[in-house]
């Protein structure tokens, strides 16, 4: 089994990141490979609904970028974690451009995410936070995939990079979310 995250932060290794690591490190220990993918500064293409992945059904995207390795990774993953810090209310572009990206491409290919296991991870320095959480879900629940919670939502609070690390309770969450999406992992593999 393989758990992926996907850092939408432009950020590499900042706030999104830890959120993540520490979620990913609770999967590890339960024996679970696990790996950490972050989009970073560069700008993804959004889709440009040209519905090539309806007609090649291949599981690629017709734009020439970066995408197509990480629907890879999400197609060979079990588990899909999605990160993105809060940018006005919502998920940064490059996260929003992956998710329109790789869900019409599943939809293409008889929605190939259904059945994974995925969740959502979010980090802001004050507000927003929910609606950034409700826009990585609709992914999921629009993907027909199984999505695990947690003991509050997924969400840690800080601005400057590393300032997550003083969020003990949202620390704690992402603790007890990969925990469960690890138990819920190995129970949809029995």
């Amino acid at each position: 089994m393989k758990v992926l995250g996907i850092n939408g932060s432009a950020r590499l290794n900042g706030n999104t990141a830890i959120m993540l690591n520490t979620a990913l490190g609770e999967i590890a220990a339960e024996g679970i490979e696990t790996e950490l993918v972050q989009l970073g500064p560069k700008a993804l293409q959004g889709c440009i609904a040209c519905y090539k992945c309806f007609e090649n059904k291949d599981h690629l995207c017709a734009v020439d970028d970066a995408m197509n390795g990480y629907i890879a990774k999400m197609i060979e993953a079990d588990g899909i974690l999605l990160g993105s810090p809060t940018y006005f209310a919502d998920v940064t572009t490059n996260m929003k451009s992956l998710m329109d990206r790789a869900g019409m491409v599943a939809r293409a290919n008889d929605d190939m995410f259904s059945r994974k296991v995925g969740a959502a991870v979010v980090t802001a320095r004050r507000g927003g936070a929910i609606h950034t959480f409700d826009t990585l879900n609709h992914f999921f629940f629009i993907g027909q995939m199984i999505v695990p919670g947690s003991n509050y939502w997924n969400m840690g609070y800080g601005r400057e990079p590393g300032q997550v690390k003083g969020d003990d309770e949202g620390l704690r969450t992402m603790h007890v979310l990969g925990r469960n999406m690890a138990w819920l992992l190995k129970k949809l593999a029995d």
